[in-house]
């Protein structure tokens, strides 16, 4: 999600705030956090096990890291000047394989160990690789892949687009959809460079994985006479060598089936199962690698799961899930169901990696830390890296608490609040709604929230229902129902904020992204008790978007036809009461988002101006819904403050 905030003209004059352990200590001076701390914290990602245990590449900067497994500081073995990614141990270890831009695309390259080289390239395809799925011996790799989906096929195109799928936009290139070659599964001999096709058709094949003897594939396809018509997918097995009687669909019905992986005995495959592919639930399944009865796994849990492991015995796999606020990891036993929360209290795993001893190397953010490596031998959780200490202890923190009160229906809802360090009293408060709205706000840094505090605001950050932390039924609340009882729900967070002492009820304001940025149009339609709003890429008028957005199937599942429910598209879309706004409104998106269209700001936008409400419409060229360039994240966060600051706080705005 992009956060948000003013204009680029607008100059911030900071206060640097000198905190001090004494009055003559001045060595611990530090400062407020401002937009040139954007990028302040670097990522950390992807930690992969050697397979000895002494070391853990990771993804920091861009850059692929090594970081001893005992102790000692971290050390970058690819260059600065091109991306590296996707790390990957050879079998004995004295290879590291990596994913680089240096040749001019995403290839495959290997580092040697053992002694002091150079990289030197494995593979020299005339497509890009995206990751690394190598045979189980190394030998070959396994591809997705459709040369006409290419952007490169797309530039200066002079030929209209004939459109006839039922699913013609994507919120990428142009946009559009066309007849293209579906993705298909190829095998890549690294020695020879030979390039076989394992599948063929009119049907696409995504998320590939080998079996553990290399003879057999697994993948995910949707092979249903209308692909397009809903989310529907499934697991399927092949022969490596794409002999067509090879072919086994290993399950059926409706589900949304993702992420296949074998056990290492190859006699079950684990994947990522929901019963749909909106609001439901993802699971942790399994299903035998032969055919049979699909058994899901994590279903006592009712938690959304979003990754997982074997262990190298296969009686376990490890997984990720979501929990009010933290990602915890786990794992569940094959054969009994049991459920054991390895790393959880305050804390998001964003990334982990299982040896054959069970050891972990995960990626993990603290109550208020940024991410970083960790290593878990048995019960003991241990700190490699130190990439962002240095930046943190830079600059003055403002507190970040998760609080719990009830909604107006008596369930009981979370939301950090974050207050402004050494506050006191009522401050102007904001209202920031996540996007999804299947999704979460968490634990750990979070530069929005500690931006909007260090211009003075107490920042409100609710999970309303429609969040993945609290189980099935507290997403499945808002189906059919954008907007109604999640709106009860941040409304409740700004009130118990206001009751805490922390909000000042006559200075609010609110924002969001996304769905985020549709609940920003929700809020300001139903009350007048915002003094001022952003919306970012926020959906206002549902059935202009049908058909011109990539949610035909969302729209479709939940909807309907729009001449078969145009009260249920009607009460779901806040323009068609634009004439209850009184409130100061900004709206932003990308000129490019074929996710959320720019219509939608458009649309409200030309309301309000012609009802004479302070409003401001602000479109980023050649931007898509995601992905911005940094210039233009800091742009809109800014924008938004001087809007805030205008329309909240009363302070005279700075010249345009």
């Amino acid at each position: 999600m992009i956060y948000s905030l003013q204009k680029a003209s607008i100059v911030l004059l900071f206060v640097l705030a000198v905190i001090t352990a004494d009055a003559t200590e001045t060595t611990n001076q530090k400062r407020p956090v401002a937009i040139d701390d954007y990028d302040g914290i670097v990522d950390v990602a992807d930690p992969q096990l050697s397979p000895d245990g002494k070391s853990v590449a990771y993804v920091s900067g861009d850059q692929v890291w090594i970081v001893p497994a005992s102790s000692g500081p971290g050390r970058a073995v690819t260059p600065a000047d091109s991306a590296a990614s996707d790390p990957s141990w050879s079998i004995d270890g004295q290879w590291l394989y990596f994913l680089s831009d240096r040749s001019g695309s995403s290839q495959l390259w290997k580092l040697p160990l053992a002694m002091p080289g150079e990289a030197v390239q494995v593979a020299a395809l005339d497509l890009p690789l995206h990751e690394i799925v190598f045979s189980p011996d190394q030998s070959a790799l396994l591809i997705s892949h459709a040369t006409a989906h290419d952007a490169a096929a797309r530039e200066g195109r002079s030929e209209p687009w004939v459109i006839d799928r039922l699913q013609f936009k994507e919120d990428e290139d142009d946009g559009y959809i066309t007849g293209d070659l579906p993705a298909h599964l190829y095998r890549y001999d690294i020695a020879s460079g030979d390039l076989d096709a394992i599948t063929s058709g009119k049907y696409e094949e995504t998320e590939a994985a080998w079996s553990p003897d290399g003879r057999s594939v697994v993948f995910v396809s949707n092979r249903e006479e209308e692909p397009d018509a809903d989310y529907s997918s499934d697991i399927w097995r092949i022969a490596a060598d794409g002999s067509a009687d090879s072919l086994v669909r290993l399950t059926t019905g409706t589900q949304t089936r993702q992420l296949p992986a074998w056990s290492p005995d190859g006699r079950n495959i684990a994947f990522i199962s929901a019963v749909d592919g909106v609001y439901g639930i993802q699971h942790l399944a399994v299903v035998p690698a032969d055919g049979g009865d699909v058994r899901i796994l994590t279903e006592q849990l009712d938690r959304w799961v979003s990754d997982f492991r074997f262990s190298a015995d296969g009686r376990w796999i490890y997984f990720l899930y979501d929990e009010s606020g933290a990602v915890h990891l786990a794992r569940v036993n094959l054969q009994s169901g049991k459920i054991e929360t390895l790393i959880g209290s305050q804390q998001v795993v964003t990334g982990f990696d299982v040896d054959r001893s069970g050891r972990i190397a995960a990626v993990v953010n603290g109550k208020y830390d940024a991410p970083e490596i960790y290593l878990r031998i048995g019960s003991k959780l241990s700190r490699l890296t130190k990439t962002n200490d240095a930046f943190l202890a830079s600059i003055r923190l403002a507190s970040r608490e998760l609080h719990s009160f009830a909604s107006a229906d008596g369930t009981s809802v979370d939301a950090f609040i974050t207050r402004p360090a050494g506050a006191e009293g009522p401050l102007p408060a904001i209202l920031d709604i996540h996007g999804g709205p299947v999704g979460q706000f968490t634990w750990g840094y979070d530069f929005g929230a500690q931006f909007f505090a260090a211009n003075g605001y107490v920042v409100i950050q609710p999970n309303p229902r429609g969040s993945t932390g609290k189980g099935q039924s507290f997403i499945n609340a808002i189906h059919g129902a954008w907007g109604v009882i999640d709106y009860d729900d941040v409304i409740a967070a700004v009130d118990h904020a206001i009751d805490l002492g922390y909000a000042d009820p006559e200075r609010l304001a609110v924002t969001g992204y996304s769905y985020g940025g549709y609940m920003t149009n929700v809020v300001i339609t139903n009350t007048q008790r915002f003094r001022a709003a952003a919306s970012g890429a926020g959906h206002s008028h549902i059935v202009a978007n049908y058909g011109h957005d990539i949610y035909q199937k969302w729209y479709h599942w939940e909807l309907g036809e729009p001449w078969q429910n145009s009260s249920g598209y009607a009460r779901m879309s806040p323009l068609l009461r634009a004439d209850k706004v009184s409130t100061p409104t900004i709206f932003l998106g990308g000129r490019e988002d074929w996710n959320v269209p720019i219509l939608s700001a458009e649309l409200f936008y030309q309301m309000l101006r012609r009802r004479g409400i302070a409003t401001r419409l602000v479109v980023y060229p050649d931007a898509h819904h995601s992905d911005w360039s940094d210039e233009f994240d800091k742009d809109y966060l800014l924008r938004i403050v001087g809007w805030f600051d205008s329309y909240a706080k009363g302070v005279e705005p700075a010249s345009p």
